[in-house]
């Protein structure tokens, strides 16, 4: 006799909040058998009728197509939002993969034994003795409840297991000795503290936040230099009213904004150009030598520059933080190289150009630039290669200013800009594991039951 299917419907749908997790329901008399199968394939319960997929490799749309053909074998109604079929059918590729030789498929089996490590150290299935970085990347030296230990190398969606020791007497004990031979001092007890995509995944694992009936979904965050434009009024009132000694002032009505400092040596301008496109000149910051002195230097943006963007600017002309103790300030580096050194942090590429020096975002979305000129450009947008925003620094601008706002374009984030894809995270460089490991171990890249 045909077993009859399970009275379960299920529907699919991108996470409100999360770029690319994907958030199942669950319902029917016999929710609980769909429910079960979800949690087989590694979906996590956020809710009595709820589950959430969120990976480290960003692969959620295409798993949850694999759970609904699934789904749908056994019998279960599966529904699929358009949002989410949009992200089932899109392609796409790590920016500066560290492995190009691999075919899109061969990614994502490299991501999947990343995820499969990823929950067994998560749910305490591999323990991990201590960790270090390598000056790339991070390392570490671990055992699964089998007895078998190995080394680990990498984050996220690009961690292999690098050295297996087997589980024979002793291996632990030789694994932890090799480890602590090859990364002396750098070695730290214990497992390396989370990386921002594995804090990100904890927090898409909560309950999601209630909402009233059709309400609009929350904006998802991605890199600021990708992120929806300032409205320039609210950017500049925003800085004003956090700014006690600006005042604003009006030149010729209808036609530009601005404001001054209290010391009248430092200016914002904002022109008011209602059809000005995405890459006009609306923001003019200068500073002068004295109220009525000469101009020291100054810088412009464009109107499509993220607000994130804008506003650093702003508060760095007021800034008293003491730069001067910094670890880049007191560096041996030239001091035109200074403030970009944090860049080096975040996975950014250096390269020459006949123009100068240019660092390039892992997704190769924004571009910081030294000319021979001595003045400093950064650009981005949502499309690689086709920047949608400018802000210009002209010579002699104080690094402190440069620093900040490379530290913005690092590490800041801002809403998604309606209508574009996903933006799946791109990875910092990963180099192959290094040579020389003890001859016992071997070089591994074997997948593990969740």
């Amino acid at each position: 006799m045909t077993p009859t299917a399970p009275d379960a419907r299920v529907r699919l749908d991108t996470h409100p909040t999360h770029d690319s997790a994907v958030v199942a329901t669950v319902t029917g008399p016999e929710a609980q058998e769909a429910v079960a199968a979800l949690e087989a394939d590694a979906w996590h319960v956020i809710a009595k009728d709820a589950l959430v997929l969120v990976r480290i490799d960003r692969e959620e749309p295409y798993w949850a197509q694999k759970a609904a053909q699934g789904l749908t074998a056994d019998g279960i109604t599966v529904e699929i939002s358009p949002r989410l079929r949009e992200a089932m059918a899109e392609e796409w590729t790590w920016a500066n993969y560290p492995m190009p030789w691999c075919t899109r498929a061969e990614i994502r089996e490299v991501s999947d034994q990343a995820q499969q490590i990823y929950d067994a150290i998560r749910h305490g299935r591999l323990r991990v003795h201590a960790h270090a970085h390598d000056g790339y990347t991070t390392v570490a030296v671990g055992t699964y409840p089998d007895g078998e230990s190995l080394h680990l190398h990498g984050e996220d969606h690009l961690r292999v297991e690098s050295y297996t020791y087997g589980s024979a007497e002793g291996a632990q004990e030789e694994a932890i000795t090799d480890f602590l031979r090859l990364y002396g001092d750098a070695v730290h007890p214990g497992p390396a503290p989370l990386t921002h995509t594995e804090r990100e995944a904890d927090q898409t694992r909560e309950p999601l936040p209630a909402q009233p009936p059709n309400a609009p979904a929350r904006p998802v965050n991605v890199p600021v230099y990708a992120a929806y434009p300032a409205d320039p009024a609210t950017v500049l009132e925003q800085f004003l009213a956090g700014n006690s000694s600006w005042e604003k002032h009006h030149q010729r009505p209808g036609e530009a904004t601005y404001a001054l400092h209290e010391s009248l040596a430092l200016r914002v301008e904002l022109y008011h150009h209602p059809d000005a496109g995405p890459r006009d000149e609306l923001w003019t910051v200068a500073a002068y030598e004295s109220p009525v002195g000469d101009r020291l230097w100054h810088a412009t943006a464009t109107a499509g520059t993220p607000a994130g963007i804008i506003m650093t600017l702003l508060k760095s002309l007021d800034d008293d933080h003491d730069w001067g103790s910094t670890t880049w300030a007191v560096s041996t580096a030239p001091p035109d190289r200074k403030a970009v050194l944090p860049l080096a942090d975040y996975s950014w590429e250096k390269t020459t150009t006949e123009s100068g020096p240019v660092w390039t975002s892992p997704d190769e979305r924004c571009r910081l630039q030294h000319d021979r000129h001595a003045t400093w450009t950064a650009s981005g947008g949502y499309e690689p290669h086709h920047p949608n925003w400018t802000v210009q620094l002209s010579q002699h601008a104080p690094p402190e200013v440069i620093q900040q706002l490379v530290f913005e374009l690092a590490e800041g984030q801002g809403p998604r800009q309606p209508g574009t894809p996903r933006d799946p995270r791109s990875p910092a460089p990963c180099p192959a594991p290094a040579t020389g490991p003890p001859t016992s171990g071997s070089h591994a890249l074997t997948p593990r039951g969740r």
